[in-house]
């Protein structure tokens, strides 16, 4: 991907100033292209860009990926209309209100309604100071009024085309504009990656350059169209202008004087307005269908993640009760060393419930597997010596000391139960919001990893001091509460 200029464009634009001095010494009228100070900061700004680019760094891109037609959207929009219906249904099914089914209705109905939609939307995005805001005025001129406009994004429309206001990242758009000044930065190649993984169809637009030396611009748009050879065509990177400096220019008169005047140069949108008229022929339909797609996926997930919430919702309570069972039958029956397999009836019997709740069956004999596992596993991480080690202190009370040890059993048992249910439920959501990870055979792996993260999440020294004062009530309600010094 790298390439590298022939030649310092900051030489070949101290070549030109000497060279305007020449044509001035030949004849006056050639001073209408620039004084000495605007071909100076020319140059200057033909450097800048020269040195920046020697040393911005590489970027590894990825291609983009290839646009949805109308047959995968229809497909996405009825996979989404079918987890709907699911969340309707189990949501109905307690008779819950938690989740807004109405407003996903809506959403999924105006996109339905949309993939039919005539008109096209497009964005105008880039850094600060790029030139966005006068693009959006120069075009709106030349083709219809602005529907929007703000400093991070900008949209508006063809008459044909028009556009709902636009104050995002431009996740609506069905094309983006993407304004730079010069050779790209690393975060401005980030930025377009980004737009193209979603994906998104993209122009690349180089502007203000009539801030550098003529010889150069097609020389730093040639530098655009290799940095970006392998994610955009040829065709979709383009120079612009759209508000070019003012020139000074001189007009001798018929007397001999010379009168100076500041002339305002036309904004050059031609190759942009050509290009926008070709897509506009061409890829409508495609860039809605794109679109819809993209806005279908992103339904999908927030159904996905409403589903899980509102089963996590009904797998807490299941949970707690499971781990105060647990506690129950572990301070009945205090044994030295923690008893897992006091519990494992409990946790079997747990997991079957939770599997039935995120609607993966398991049997009697699978759900002990899972059980045994994931006992084996907490012994084998260290997670019961080091639960041992982190409930003890909390029980350092002169009134508890005949019942310690039944209650740092209770406890441990409560606390490894509920890791245990909640390593299944993270399984679950996983699983839920990637696919490509359900497959037919229990992945035990897969649950390892989840145990681990669940348990540097529930590791915190307050929320075992909570476990402890609640189990403390539940299991010895007389018994006067964790001391002081216990809790420090």
């Amino acid at each position: 991907m790298a390439f590298m200029l022939r030649r310092p464009i900051l030489i070949g634009g101290l070549g030109l100033v000497v060279g305007g001095w020449i044509f001035e010494s030949l004849h006056p009228a050639t001073t209408h292209l620039g004084g000495t100070l605007l071909w100076g900061a020319i140059a200057l700004g033909s450097g800048v860009w020269w040195l920046k680019h020697q040393f911005d760094p590489p970027l590894d891109l990825k291609l983009p990926t290839p646009p949805a037609n109308r047959a995968q959207v229809e497909k996405t929009l009825a996979e989404v209309e079918s987890l709907l219906n699911q969340l309707i249904d189990e949501v109905q099914s307690v008779g819950s209100s938690s989740v807004q089914v109405a407003e996903l209705r809506q959403q999924l109905a105006d996109l339905t309604a949309d993939l039919d939609r005539q008109q096209i939307r497009f964005a105008i995005m880039g850094n600060r100071a790029v030139g966005k805001t006068t693009l959006v005025q120069q075009l709106s001129q030349q083709f219809s009024q602005p529907s929007a406009q703000n400093h991070a994004s900008s949209a508006l429309t063809f008459p044909q085309m028009p556009v709902e206001a636009e104050h995002t990242d431009g996740q609506t758009a069905d094309l983006v504009l993407f304004v730079t000044t010069g050779d790209l930065t690393s975060s401005e190649m980030q930025s377009i990656q980004a737009l193209l993984d979603r994906p998104q169809r993209v122009l690349l637009l180089f502007n203000k350059q009539d801030q550098y030396l003529p010889a150069d611009r097609p020389v730093i748009l040639q530098q655009l169209r290799q940095r970006v050879k392998e994610l955009l065509d040829a065709e979709d990177v383009l120079a612009i202008a759209t508000q070019p400096a003012p020139v000074k220019v001189r007009q001798y008169q018929a007397d001999g004087s010379v009168q100076e005047l500041v002339e305002q140069p036309a904004a050059d949108l031609t190759a942009l307005t050509a290009r926008l008229q070709t897509l506009l022929a061409t890829e409508s339909q495609a860039l809605v269908c794109n679109t819809v797609q993209r806005q279908s996926l992103s339904l999908r997930t927030t159904i996905l993640k409403d589903l899980n919430q509102f089963r996590r919702d009904r797998a807490l309570p299941q949970i707690e009760q499971a781990q105060w069972i647990a506690a129950a039958a572990a301070f009945a029956n205090p044994v030295p060393t923690l008893d897992l397999v006091a519990t494992a009836a409990i946790n079997t019997q747990m997991i079957v419930d939770l599997g039935e709740l995120y609607q993966q069956k398991f049997s009697l004999e699978q759900a002990k597997t899972i059980a045994a596992t994931l006992a084996s596993q907490m012994v084998k991480l260290g997670l019961v010596e080091m639960t041992s080690q982190a409930v003890t202190p909390l029980l350092k009370s002169n009134t508890l000391t005949y019942v310690a040890g039944g209650l740092m059993q209770g406890i441990g048992a409560a606390y490894l139960t509920r890791l245990a249910g909640l390593s299944l439920v993270s399984y679950f959501e996983e699983q839920t919001l990637n696919p490509v990870l359900a497959t037919d055979s229990f992945q035990f792996d897969r649950l390892v990893k989840n145990l681990q993260a669940v348990f540097q999440d529930n590791q915190r020294t307050a929320f075992l001091q909570t476990l402890a004062k609640q189990a403390i009530g539940r299991l010895v309600p007389n018994a006067t509460t964790v001391a002081p010094s216990a809790a420090q």
